[in-house]
């Protein structure tokens, strides 16, 4: 049987990825030792890694009528990501995050989001009919709030399954996340949208708890290298990390969320979808940049089969 379409609605971005020792403090310049400018933002870099890990996937989003918007365009298509829904905004920058990594493989980020401030809910009435007939749909916060408002209802009207992304970081309505089927925040995230900080795993699942109480029915709390917590209706569970050297953790929440639809998609149980997604993540920390850390099926499977990892 084919698998279903998974559509990404969300941020286009051209990432300036620059390297240094230290991050600088306030009024600081600092040295550099490398750079690179590699396709990003959150819904491209999630539809590139539901391709590569081998999904069939949509993305719909916006770019503006520049140099940066024609090589995403070529990007997606190269990447097996499907590109037609994508729009051309006239007069307007494709959007640029600026990206400063440490020897840590920590990151800073500043967006400029440029046309994803254009997508617009008349876009996604436009792309109805692909919405409602997709198996899965995925969503960040890079693009107008409304719009991703106006995304969930489409496709909770229609029975999709919604993965929601909480991030960049925001308070968000009880309302919504009542709409959403999983919603996967990092600690930052988690704790902006609880109000209640997170300092080691007991306030982990607290957090988690009190997200399930808000109504969203599936949480998977991103706590970096400590691993997942999957907490569900059913109860809650810590599933490790691997062990890996982190080189960047820029495209790290965003390939795991690619692996997590992938594997939902196929068939696996949301607990062996997260497995397969944290192999994702793993990958993706060891490389530099966004879509270029991104790792492909046949990786995703050496490495789980390197650790042991076997999906039921």
């Amino acid at each position: 049987m084919e698998k279903g379409h998974i559509v990404v609605v969300g941020s286009i971005n051209t990432d300036l990825v620059g390297r240094t020792q230290r991050m600088p403090r306030s009024g600081e310049t600092v040295l550099g030792s490398d750079f690179r400018m590699v396709p990003g933002g959150k819904g491209a870099n999630q539809a590139v890694a539901v391709a590569r890990a081998g999904g069939n996937v949509k993305m719909l989003g916006r770019v503006g009528d520049d140099m940066f918007g024609e090589q995403h365009l070529a990007n997606f298509r190269d990447n097996g990501v499907d590109p037609q829904l994508i729009q051309v905004t006239p007069g307007v920058p494709t959007g640029v995050a600026v990206i400063i990594v440490d020897d840590d493989g920590e990151n800073s980020i500043v967006v400029i989001p440029g046309a994803n401030n254009s997508l617009m809910p008349t876009d996604i009435e436009a792309a109805r009919e692909t919405i409602e007939t997709a198996q899965i749909v995925m969503l960040q916060l890079e693009i107008p709030m409304e719009t991703v408002e106006t995304v969930i209802r489409m496709a909770k009207g229609a029975g999709v399954l919604v993965i929601l992304d909480p991030g960049p970081a925001r308070p968000l309505a009880k309302e919504l996340l009542a709409q959403v089927d999983i919603i996967t925040p990092n600690e930052h995230e988690a704790q902006v949208l609880a109000g209640e900080e997170i300092h080691n795993l007991d306030d982990a699942y607290r957090v988690a708890g009190k997200l399930l109480e808000y109504g969203t029915k599936n949480v998977i709390l991103k706590l970096g290298g400590n691993g997942v917590i999957l907490a569900t209706p059913e109860g809650m569970e810590h599933i490790p990390a691997h062990k890996v050297k982190a080189e960047d953790t820029t495209a790290a929440g965003d390939s795991f969320a690619g692996g997590l639809a992938v594997a939902l998609a196929e068939g696996y149980s949301l607990r062996n979808a997260v497995q397969f997604a944290n192999a994702v993540g793993a990958l993706a920390v060891t490389k530099l940049g966004a879509q270029t850390a991104i790792p492909t099926r046949q990786e995703i499977e050496t490495f789980m089969a390197e650790r042991g990892v076997v999906l039921e």
